[in-house]
């Protein structure tokens, strides 16, 4: 096994786990202004496209940690998976990018 492969991997996690809670407040909040906020539709979608594609680098990932790096049959697969993850991941930082551009706000709490 490549420990510093794993340690990567496992460290990706770790972001894209906070990357994931965070896009989840986002919904909520999104989900709280109602359809009648002007950036509605098109905050959910780009929040479901984060959401999904973070989803799928996790399973990604998870493939990645699992097969032996060792196993010279692997190394062209494993290689694709690692570039697919990477190429995803930027992705998902675009797309946040224009999530923040567009702006998530809380809903004003009445008293």
């Amino acid at each position: 096994m490549n420990h510093y492969a794993n340690k990567k991997s496992a460290a990706e996690s770790m972001l894209d786990v906070a990357l994931l809670m965070a896009n989840a407040s986002q919904l909520k909040a999104v989900l709280e202004q109602g359809p009648d906020f002007s950036l509605y539709t098109p905050l959910i979608t780009l929040i479901s496209i984060s959401l999904s594609l973070q989803v799928t680098v996790g399973v990604l990932l998870i493939f990645i940690v699992r097969w032996n790096l060792n196993d010279q049959s692997k190394h062209f697969r494993l290689n694709v998976m690692e570039n697919l993850a990477t190429g995803l991941v930027f992705v998902i930082v675009v797309v946040n990018v224009f999530i923040t551009a567009f702006g998530v706000q809380k809903p004003n709490q009445k008293a």
